[in-house]
């Protein structure tokens, strides 16, 4: 009897570095339908990648509340278990990071302004 393996693909999770934030962006102005990024953009800080593909990010954004919060944007490339999976990664390494952009909401505020500027050149 033959045996067929089936390879599922595996994501990889990894830090967003600088040099990822103009893929980041694409992703985010492709998700939201719009043409420069704005606040809603945050500070990413965890993405995940299928190869050499990101598909996904988990992003820093100051909510409604004043309070430090993430939101995770997605090329619709995953599948509901996965897209729990990146969300439970994600909210781990929040709580667990105590770097000001994390606890600090004027930082991160700061931060992602400078952020769109750099982003957004004039």
């Amino acid at each position: 009897m033959e045996t067929i393996t089936q390879h599922q693909k595996q994501f990889q999770y990894a830090e967003a570095y600088i040099s990822d934030m103009l893929m980041l962006k694409n992703i985010f102005l492709e998700t939201q339908n719009l043409k420069k990024a704005d606040q809603n953009f945050g500070l990413p800080f965890l993405l995940a990648k299928n190869g050499n593909q990101i598909v996904a990010f988990a992003s820093l954004i100051v909510n409604e509340k004043d309070e430090i919060s993430f939101r995770i944007y997605d090329k619709n490339r995953m599948t509901e278990t996965e897209k729990r999976n990146f969300f439970s990664r994600a909210e781990r390494y929040f709580k667990n990071n105590n770097t000001p952009n994390f606890k600090d909401p004027e930082q991160l505020k700061s931060s992602i302004n400078s952020m769109i500027s750099w982003l957004n050149p004039e």
